[in-house]
């Protein structure tokens, strides 16, 4: 039988045999970028996990509005997205792959690349229908449904107020496929005196529903108030 003459195909993404997770032991997490009010967040999020130790390599995905987001929020502007990160962060980054949101050939687009967890962060109610519905019309969507079709962790990290019937029900369909929603939500019982504060805990506490625990988390061990009357 003659052999069919096909072109070869370049692809932005490298071929990955093995166990991509396994070979080190850390952890890798692929960051959703959307363009929800939140870029500090995000950037928050991607500092902790690129200091951490316990992480391999971060999958940075950001969809056209999370770009223009880091533009207006982050007075991020000009340079390509090569750039993106070490403009982000203020500095290069070995651990952190930007792939455009096109590249739905990536690897985090498979089921067979193994991924530990995925934040969307923040995350748009548009994002958030898109995944609730399974539309994979891109690769931030893609890859959070090959999330929860793997029974992996993935958060949601919605950013929108108020919430119609809608978004709450897209919220209950994405809850129950196994996603965890976390809203954009400032805690306060920790004496809060900045806004980093504000974002670093809540981000903590993203970090830790993937079993990446923060030294910088506080964590509540009962009232004062409680302490003396046991006392």
């Amino acid at each position: 039988m003659p052999l069919l003459d096909l072109p070869q195909i370049g692809c932005e993404t490298e071929f990955i045999s093995g166990d991509n997770m396994q070979q080190s032991g850390k952890k890798i997490i692929t960051v959703g970028v959307t363009g929800a009010s939140g870029a500090v967040l995000a950037q928050k999020m991607l500092d902790l996990l690129d200091a951490d130790a316990r992480v391999e390599r971060i999958h940075l995905v950001v969809t056209e509005t999370g770009m223009r987001l880091f533009a207006e929020e982050l007075k991020i502007a000009g340079g390509g997205p090569d750039q993106l990160v070490q403009r982000v962060l203020g500095r290069v980054s070995r651990k952190i792959e930007f792939i455009s949101n096109r590249d739905v050939g990536a690897s985090i687009a498979s089921g067979s690349y193994a991924v530990d967890a995925m934040a969307v962060i923040p995350c748009t109610v548009g994002a958030l229908a898109k995944i609730a519905t399974g539309t994979c019309d891109d690769l931030l969507a893609r890859s959070a449904d090959v999330m929860l079709k793997e029974g992996r962790k993935l958060l949601l990290c919605v950013r929108d107020t108020p919430l119609s019937r809608i978004h709450l029900e897209n919220m209950l369909s994405a809850q129950q496929a196994g996603a965890v929603i976390m809203p954009a939500i400032p805690s306060f019982y920790h004496q809060p005196k900045t806004i980093d504060d504000l974002v670093t805990q809540y981000v903590c506490r993203v970090l830790a529903q993937m079993d990446l625990a923060q030294a910088a988390m506080f964590r509540w061990t009962g009232s004062a108030a409680a302490k003396e009357a046991k006392a």
